[in-house]
């Protein structure tokens, strides 16, 4: 995977800044730390790198939603629209919040469908997550569009399109909010780690206050010696993954940049198969090409042509039967299966919840053909002439 490909000496000389300090919390200790505050660097890079106001370093891409839904003032009562192929996180942030995700279904890029909107909001709905998923961006103006039509906040969850633009604007940037996840396997790592992005000023203070413990950070008091406006918890970045992170991120457009030359490549390829299509992309520019999106003419050909191309080395994922990356695959949520013996927030909620694929028939269709492969930042010639003929091998058995 991507960020994990090059950690090196850039890393090792961030980190060892924060170890010869010896403070590997972001906050306080200012004398010991000698001017060491990777964390906030971290911060004011990324909202440089983006083109955003604010930014906040939290532990996770998951923690960044539950951060951002909080700031956004999401909470019992209320459904928050979630696309049906998602990784499971977003899903459970929105119960974490008390909320309940409304399953929603995608269109030929494979997010979140604007269309298929205004079929599942009700008097209930106060948010939308757009996911742009597998390294591409959603069709995000429009949804902003239906959003404001209906008032419903907009909370971009780019945890796996790290670097990506839609017309010009880096994802995460475009909505109310925007978040990202940088754990082992995202397009830049920190091992774990997220980032809450807004340019709204009342959203950034509300989501830093949360993340720790209500804490205001006035500068002219210190830390701990201010007063409160709200209650919070804990999801405080710490100096390492920024340290790892600033490392990263002066990677992350090379990272991008080798991603599309060698998807470039493979797509090429395919698409001298007969019968093979391409994922939809809504802006291929702004595409991080961290993943190849292919669709076949239905689900028995897909499923032919993965076994033809995992005889021949070649690894692809369906993520049709995947269980982390499609919501009707998701037993503990249909069962509403939540940590608390109460089922909360599903019992007593006072809108209808299901989960059950004939409101996402879109979705059924697609992913049914549709495979995908991970594309990575190195690879070697070998491996690279491994897959081309392995393509063309396997495409002879269509």
């Amino acid at each position: 995977m991507p960020g994990n490909e090059l950690i090196g000496k850039e890393e090792i000389r961030e980190v060892m800044d924060v170890l010869e300090t010896g403070v590997l919390m972001r906050y306080e200790f200012d004398e010991r730390r000698k001017g060491v505050y990777k964390v906030r660097e971290f911060e004011e890079a990324f909202a440089r790198y983006l083109g955003a106001r604010h930014a906040l370093g939290v532990t996770s891409g998951s923690a960044a939603l539950k951060v951002a839904l909080t700031a956004l003032d999401i909470g019992p009562g209320d459904e928050v629209l979630v696309p049906a192929f998602d990784f499971i996180a977003t899903y459970e942030a929105v119960l974490e919040a008390g909320a309940i995700p409304v399953m929603t279904d995608i269109d030929e890029s494979l997010n979140l469908d604007p269309a298929s909107m205004e079929n599942r909001i009700t008097e209930y709905t106060k948010a939308v997550i757009p996911v742009h998923m597998c390294g591409a961006p959603a069709e995000i103006d429009v949804i902003v569009s239906v959003a404001k039509k209906h008032n419903l906040a907009v909370l971009e969850d780019n945890a796996q399109a790290c670097g990506g633009s839609y017309r010009g604007t880096k994802l995460g940037t475009i909505g109310d909010m925007g978040i990202l996840s940088f754990d082992y396997y995202k397009t830049m790592t920190t091992g774990e780690g997220g980032m809450v992005v807004t340019n709204n000023k009342h959203l950034y203070d509300r989501a830093d206050w949360y993340h720790d413990h209500g804490h205001d950070h006035n500068p002219a008091v210190g830390r701990a010696l201010e007063g409160r406006t709200i209650l919070g918890f804990n999801y405080r970045m710490n100096e390492l993954q920024g340290a790892v992170g600033l490392a990263q991120l002066r990677k992350l457009d090379y990272i991008v940049s080798e991603q599309k030359k060698i998807k470039g490549v493979i797509k090429e390829a395919l698409g001298r198969v007969d019968g093979i299509g391409f994922r939809t992309l809504h802006d291929p520019e702004g595409d991080t090409a961290t993943f190849l999106g292919f669709n076949l003419p239905d689900a028995a050909a897909a499923k032919k042509f993965q076994g033809a191309l995992k005889d021949r080395g070649i690894d692809t994922i369906y993520y049709k039967e995947n269980a982390w990356h499609y919501a009707p695959n998701w037993e503990h949520l249909i069962g509403w299966a939540t940590a608390n013996s109460k089922q909360f927030p599903f019992a007593g909620h006072k809108g209808s919840i299901d989960y059950g694929v004939g409101s996402i028939p879109q979705a059924e269709e697609l992913l049914g053909r549709t495979l995908f492969m991970i594309i990575p930042v190195k690879m070697a010639d070998e491996r690279m002439e491994q897959i081309l003929s392995g393509i063309e091998k396997a495409s002879k058995g269509l």
